[in-house]
Formats: C-alpha cells, structure tokens, sequence
C-alpha cells in the first residue's frame, strides 16, 4: 500500500507544487475524497481488529464489560462515518 501511495506522489508531482499554471486538477477531488474513505475504513478496520478481540475476551470474563466493549468497538467506525461526510463536501 506505502509502494502505491509513494508511486502516485512521484509521478504526479504537481501535487506537492504550491502554485500549478495549469487549470486541470492533477489529481481530480472526487478521486481524492475516496482515497481518504478507503484510508479511514482500512485505518478503522485495522484498530477493530485488536480492539474487538480485547472486547470479547473482557465480556467472556465479566458480562458488565458488554457496554464498555460495545462502544470502543464502534467508536473507530466513526472515522469511517466523518470521511464519508467528506465526500458530500467535495
């Protein structure tokens, strides 16, 4: 993933340029927008992995951790719902 990203800022390297003479976007914006909900949903599902095993292994040794588990499950999804707020901004 790290190779692909470096590749794309390496060939388009108007990107990192501040002031671009052209009028055509270098990278179009609706283009960008999804990268960055694919980074956050694979950024989210990552820290879900580890998280939802601890939740698990905390609710199978005391049931009054079901509600504690449940939110710190749920709350990396967030990232997920902010980036999809993004897009509509775009």
């Amino acid at each position: 993933m790290l190779e692909i990203i470096l590749d794309l800022l390496a060939n388009n390297a108007v990107l990192l340029q501040e002031h671009v003479s052209t009028d055509v976007a270098a990278f179009p914006p609706k283009a960008a927008a999804a990268l960055g909900v694919g980074l956050a949903a694979l950024g989210a599902g990552i820290a879900e992995r580890g998280i939802g095993a601890a939740a698990v292994g905390a609710i199978a040794e005391d049931r009054e951790f079901f509600g504690i588990g449940l939110v710190m499950t749920v709350l990396p999804e967030t990232l997920v719902i902010l980036a999809l707020v993004v897009i509509f901004l775009v």
